[in-house]
C-alpha cells in the first residue's frame, strides 16, 4: 500500500511540474486586449495630435487597438495619476508633454518622471509666436518693440503656471520683456483667444497652428528656437531678436513622451519599445513629423539610459528657472533636483 501511495505521489508531482512548464510556455503574450492611451490634456493640442498619430502606428505593430482618452486638468497631473492607479500590466499607457518635470516644484502633485518607465521620448513640437491675421505687428521686432514700450500691457495667452508657454514667458522676462499673461485651459484655447482678439499673441506649438497658418487666419512672427524652420525659412528665431536667450532656447520646451508606470514588467516594456521603434519608421509617421516640423527626439535618445538622462537635465533647467523667478512654490532642492544649468 505504501509503495502504491509513493508511486502515486511521484506521478502527481511529475504531472504537476509538467503542467506548470506547459503553462509557462503557453502563457499569453502581451498584448491580448485593447490598450488605453491617456493624454493628460484637452483635445486638439500638440500632445493630443501627436499621441493619436503615434497610436495609429503602434496599432500596426502591437496587433491591438489603442483607445486615446483625453483626461486634462491640473497641468497633466490628473491623467498621469490615472495611469499610476491602473494595473501594472501595460494596458494603460501615458502620452504626455513636459509637465511631469515641473509638477512637484509647482506644488501640483508628488509625481515625477521617476514614477514611470520611459518607452520613448518621442518628439519636440517647436514653440512659435503667432498673432491674428489682421494684427498690426508685421514682424517679430514689431512685437518686441511694443512689449518694451508698453510693459505689462501686451496680452499673451498661455496654458497656466509651469507650462511650456509660462517657461517661455520667463525667458522673455529675463530678456527685458514684460507681458500681461492670460491663462487658458489648453493650447487650442490659447489659439482661439488670438483668433478672437482677446490677446495680442500666443507662444504656441507649431503643429497646432499649421492649419491656421495655411488658411491665413494666423500670422507667424517668430520661432522660439535656435534654428529656423525648414517650412518657414523666412521667419526669424527669437535669439536673433533677443541676444542672450541662446542658452535657453536650445532646450526642447515641449518634449512628448510615451511612458508606463514604473513597475510594469520588463517583458512588456520591451515589447512596447520595439513596437514604438517600428512605429516611427512608418511613412505616415514620417510624413506627420515632417509636415509639423517636429524634432525627432527618439533619434537623439534611443535607449533608457539616455532617456532618463534627458529627463534629469530637462527637469533641472526648467524647475530652477521657475523657482528662481518666483513662479514655483517649492525649491527643487527638496526633491534632490540639482542645479545643472546657468
Amino acid at each position: 500500500m505504501n509503495r502504491r501511495i509513493t508511486i502515486a505521489l511521484m506521478l502527481f508531482c511529475t504531472f504537476g511540474l509538467f503542467a506548470a512548464g506547459v503553462a509557462e510556455q503557453t502563457s499569453p503574450v502581451y498584448p491580448q486586449k485593447p490598450i488605453t492611451m491617456i493624454v493628460p490634456y484637452g483635445a486638439g493640442g500638440t500632445t493630443d495630435i501627436s499621441g493619436r498619430q503615434l497610436a495609429i502606428q503602434l496599432e500596426k505593430h502591437l496587433g491591438k487597438s489603442i483607445t486615446v482618452i483625453n483626461q486634462g486638468g491640473a497641468s497633466g497631473s490628473i491623467g498621469a495619476r490615472t495611469v499610476l492607479d491602473a494595473k501594472s500590466d501595460g494596458y494603460t499607457v501615458l502620452f504626455t508633454a513636459e509637465s511631469l518635470g515641473t509638477q512637484r516644484v509647482m506644488g501640483l502633485s508628488e509625481m515625477s518622471y521617476d514614477d514611470f518607465t520611459p518607452i520613448m521620448v518621442a518628439v519636440n513640437d517647436p514653440k512659435v509666436i503667432v498673432v491674428h491675421k489682421d494684427s498690426p505687428y508685421q514682424t517679430l521686432q514689431d512685437l518686441v518693440n511694443d512689449i518694451k514700450s508698453r510693459p505689462g500691457k501686451v496680452k499673451m495667452s498661455y496654458t497656466g503656471p509651469g507650462g511650456s508657454g509660462h517657461v517661455q514667458a520667463l525667458i522673455y522676462n529675463k530678456m527685458g520683456l514684460d507681458m500681461a499673461l492670460t491663462a487658458y485651459p489648453g493650447g487650442a484655447d490659447c489659439i482661439v483667444a488670438v483668433l478672437g482678439r482677446q490677446v495680442e499673441f500666443t507662444n504656441s506649438n507649431y503643429s497646432t497652428v499649421t492649419g491656421y497658418l495655411e488658411s491665413g487666419d494666423l500670422k507667424l512672427l517668430g520661432i522660439s528656437a535656435l534654428q529656423r524652420l525648414e517650412a518657414h525659412p523666412e521667419v526669424p528665431t527669437l535669439d536673433e531678436i533677443l541676444p542672450g536667450s541662446q542658452k535657453y532656447l536650445g532646450n526642447p520646451f515641449t518634449p512628448l513622451s510615451l511612458l508606463v508606470k514604473a513597475d510594469v514588467p520588463a517583458t512588456v516594456v520591451q515589447i512596447l519599445r520595439e513596437a514604438a521603434s517600428k512605429a516611427v519608421q512608418e511613412q505616415a509617421w514620417k510624413d506627420f513629423v515632417a509636415k509639423n516640423s517636429l524634432d525627432k527626439l527618439y533619434e537623439k535618445y534611443p535607449d533608457e539610459t539616455s532617456m532618463r538622462s534627458f529627463f534629469t537635465e530637462w527637469e533641472s533647467l526648467v524647475s530652477w528657472l521657475l523657482y528662481d523667478n518666483g513662479a514655483a512654490k517649492i525649491s527643487p532642492e527638496k526633491f534632490g533636483i540639482k542645479k545643472l544649468h546657468y
